[in-house]
């Protein structure tokens, strides 16, 4: 039976080709799959648990018979028993003065008894904390920043964020530091992930492209980042406790920016910030008032529709144009919309 075409031949070792390995190596890195350890898993614990039965009924075998579990001479097997011809095996001499050598050793048995299991390895954890305890500390660590820098410094150092053990790098921001007006995502994908900047994948070339038709560039007049520094693994959507403990770092940074003009991209950003519960396409279009206890007046706060959503859906990008037509009516006539 002739196999199906392939865009390229198989490997040399296997009939998978090289593009369809990369694929399915490429969807494990994105389902947030971070390291190659066996082909099969190993249940250590089944396995110490049918080890020590197995020496239990040996023990038990031997009280009920009587007998012992080495094979006496008369019993042993054929190939084991001593001959007539045959000459007995004799350690080899030790130099006088020098101690006899200790019996070979396998890798990783030294400290553990004869038959033992090999300890089940467990990841190094921290101090285990409580929501509220988790969330202190954040707050306290965002208020001690007195800077941009200082802040990403201390994102760096904050452990109380469980996305951070399976992302790659912090995303922080892009952008002018200086520019009026600051754009707040939802969370990084894989290609913030690898690359550290927040909307650099598809969805950040389209949010480029966005802003240049109105003016606006990352590089001149915005600033970008997202209500989550730390890519959720496989893109799935974040828990409450892991927005909660990223809150006080965005609520800190938005304080620290300062900005005139804020833009909340997507459900996730928006429902955040805002407190609201309403889905995106009920919030999208309308201005609100963000009120930061950091900051002596309130932020007007566009919503809109994240570019992930754009390219899903490209129907909404009318919907898209109309907000930011109207956040650049606003900006040009420097008026609050909210007011």
């Amino acid at each position: 039976m002739s196999q199906p075409p392939h865009d390229e031949p198989p490997s040399p070792d296997g009939d998978v080709p090289h593009a369809a390995a990369r694929a399915a190596l490429d969807w494990l890195i994105t389902a947030g799959a971070d390291e190659a350890i066996l082909d099969t898993p190993v249940d250590r614990y089944a396995a110490a648990r049918e080890a020590k039965a197995a020496r239990a009924a040996a023990r038990q075998q031997q009280a009920a018979t009587g007998t012992s579990s080495t094979p006496s001479p008369s019993t042993a097997p054929p190939s084991q028993q001593p001959s007539a011809t045959s000459k007995p095996a004799t350690e080899p001499r030790q130099p006088a003065g020098q101690p006899a050598a200790a019996p070979a050793q396998q890798p990783g048995t030294a400290g553990r008894k004869r038959g033992e299991m090999p300890p089940v390895w467990r990841p190094k954890g921290g101090e285990l904390k409580t929501a509220e305890q988790t969330l202190a500390t954040a707050r306290d660590l965002a208020a001690q920043a007195t800077t941009l820098e200082a802040l990403r410094d201390a994102l760096a150092e904050y452990d109380g964020c469980a996305l951070k053990q399976t992302a790659t790098n912090l995303v922080f921001a892009d952008g002018n530091p200086e520019a009026r007006v600051m754009i707040v995502g939802e969370a990084p994908g894989a290609d913030e992930d690898r690359q550290g900047k927040p909307f650099v994948g598809v969805s950040g070339q389209l949010l480029d492209r966005m802003l240049s038709w109105i003016g606006f560039s990352r590089a001149d007049n915005v600033y970008i980042s997202n209500v989550l520094f730390w890519r959720p693994p496989g893109n799935r959507t974040p828990t409450p406790a892991e927005v909660a403990a990223c809150l006080p770092f965005v609520e800190r940074h938005i304080a620290l920016k300062q900005p005139d003009y804020l833009i909340l991209s997507g459900g996730s950003s928006a429902k955040t910030l805002l407190s609201k519960t309403e889905g995106v396409l009920k919030l999208r279009g309308r201005w609100f008032s963000y009120q930061n206890p950091e900051m002596g007046t309130p932020v007007p706060a566009l919503v809109t529709l994240h570019p992930a959503y754009l390219l899903r859906q490209p129907a909404a990008k009318r919907q898209a144009w109309r907000d930011l037509l109207s956040f650049k009516t606003a900006f040009d006539a420097g008026t609050d919309p909210t007011v």
